[in-house]
C-alpha cells in the first residue's frame, strides 16, 4: 500500500489516496460497510465483483455513491488500484452531478460524463511509477474541481456540524440556523450529500460507533453505545443490522 497526500487545493474534496497491489493465492471477498464518503476505485485492469441488496455486477473502474447497505466485494486474488476516498460534497463538485443518484449505487466511472474520467484506469497502468499515477489522479481531480459546482454554504455548514458531531447534531435546529423550512433543507442536502440530513447522521453515527467498538481497549457494547449516542445497547444493535448487516458482536468475531 502506497499512501499519497492530495494537492493542497483538493483540501476537504479529498480525504485519501492509495495505490494498492494485492497478490493473494485464491478469491477474495470483503464486506465494505457505510461510513459516510464517496469511494473511486481505479483498477490498472483487475476485476471486481460487487454485490449488495440493490444489485450486482463485474466492475474495472468505478465508484459508489453514499450506502446505508453493506456491500460484498470479491477479486480473483490479483488487485492494483488507486482507491481516492471523496467527501459528499466533494462528489457533488467533482462529479458533476446530483448525490441523490448515486444512493446505494455503484457505477462504471466510464458512466460519468467527461473525457477525463474516460479509461482512466488504464493510462494509470501505463504510467511508471506511483508519483507519476498519483500526479495524473491529482491534475484529473483539479480540472474537474475547477469545472464544477460547489454545494450550497447552507448544506456546506450542516454536513461540517454532522462530521463534528459524528451524527448527534439534532436535525431541526441545522435547518433553523440556516433559515430553510425542513422539507427545503432536507432536497438540497439530498441533492448534494446522497441522502437526507436524517440518515445520513445515522451513517455517521454508526460509523463513528464502529470505530470505537474496533478501537484497541474499546470498552463494552453498552458503553461505546452511549458514547456515541445511541438510547441504549439495543439501539445500537438496531442500526448494526439495519446498516451492516450483522450484530455488533458478530462484526467484533468476523475475520479480519
Amino acid at each position: 500500500m502506497v499512501t499519497h497526500r492530495p494537492h493542497p487545493s483538493l483540501r476537504g474534496l479529498v480525504r485519501r489516496t492509495g495505490g494498492f497491489t494485492e497478490r493473494q493465492g485464491g478469491p477474495q471477498h470483503r464486506r465494505e460497510l457505510p461510513f459516510g464518503g464517496v469511494p473511486i476505485i481505479l483498477s490498472f485492469g483487475d476485476r471486481v465483483r460487487i454485490s449488495s441488496a440493490t444489485g450486482s455486477g463485474e466492475y474495472t473502474s468505478f465508484l459508489a455513491g453514499v450506502h446505508e447497505i453493506p456491500v460484498d466485494t470479491s477479486h480473483d486474488g490479483s488487485l492494483r488500484c488507486i482507491q481516492v476516498d471523496l467527501s459528499p460534497l466533494g462528489a457533488y463538485q467533482l462529479l458533476g452531478l446530483p448525490m441523490s443518484e448515486l444512493h446505494d449505487t455503484v457505477a462504471p466511472l466510464d458512466a460519468l460524463d467527461g473525457a477525463r474520467w474516460r479509461d482512466l484506469g488504464d493510462r494509470l497502468a501505463e504510467l511508471p511509477s506511483w508519483s507519476a499515477r498519483f500526479e495524473l489522479v491529482d491534475d484529473t481531480l483539479c480540472r474537474a474541481a475547477a469545472d464544477g459546482r460547489t454545494a450550497d454554504p447552507e448544506v456546506r455548514w450542516a454536513w461540517r456540524r454532522l462530521v463534528a458531531s459524528h451524527g448527534t447534531a439534532p436535525i431541526g435546529p441545522l435547518a433553523a440556523e440556516v433559515g430553510w423550512s425542513r422539507r427545503h433543507f432536507a432536497a438540497r442536502f439530498r441533492c448534494q450529500v446522497g441522502l437526507a440530513p436524517k440518515p445520513a447522521a445515522q451513517v455517521l453515527r454508526f460509523a463513528h460507533a464502529r470505530a470505537l467498538l474496533t478501537a484497541p481497549g474499546a470498552g463494552s457494547i453498552s458503553d461505546v453505545a452511549a458514547a456515541a449516542g445511541y438510547a441504549d445497547h439495543s439501539h445500537l444493535t438496531r442500526e448494526f443490522r439495519r446498516l451492516a448487516g450483522t450484530t455488533p458482536s458478530q462484526l467484533l468475531s468476523a475475520p479480519g
